[in-house]
């Protein structure tokens, strides 16, 4: 797994809004990669409904969030309107878990990504990595103080 203090991997990988998203185009911008296993899944949605509700808090700490599970783009799309995600959720889908596997979060016997939280600063270096596991729904609070320390 990446670790603290490591350039993070760039990627490009598509939204469910049919967009492009490449990490390096969001220097002089925090960035929260906010990998999961699944859209649906009870955590995931919990999950979600987090980042959802502290929303405006990460767009005042100057904060970009990514969602990325492995699922397609059009699960994305049912997913985000159903939970009213407006973040990009980004789709490791093909290959699969090509991007996860940059970032040491894929498990490769399940086939669907680890509950993994990164922050990559506004110079593209990771600045925080908590591993949740499955179960775990992450403290977005807890992730919003990083932020905060890194303004």
């Amino acid at each position: 797994m990446v670790k603290v203090g490591d350039k993070a991997p760039d990627f490009v990988l598509k939204g469910h809004d049919d967009k492009e998203y490449k990490l390096s185009d969001y220097k002089g911008k925090n960035v929260v990669l906010v990998f999961y296993p699944l859209d649906f899944s009870p955590v995931c949605t919990n999950e979600h409904a987090c980042f959802v509700d502290a929303l405006k808090t990460f767009e005042g700490l100057n904060a970009q969030i990514f969602g990325i599970s492995v699922d397609s783009t059009w699960t994305h799309k049912a997913f985000a309107e159903k939970m009213n995600i407006s973040y990009p959720l980004l789709a490791d889908f093909h290959p699969k878990g090509e991007v996860g596997k940059k970032y040491g979060v894929y498990l490769e016997d399940k086939g669907i990504h680890n509950r993994v939280t990164i922050i990559v600063d506004k110079e593209g270096i990771v600045r925080y990595v908590e591993e949740h596991g499955i179960p775990n729904v992450p403290d977005v609070n807890k992730i919003a103080k990083v932020l905060e320390e890194l303004k």
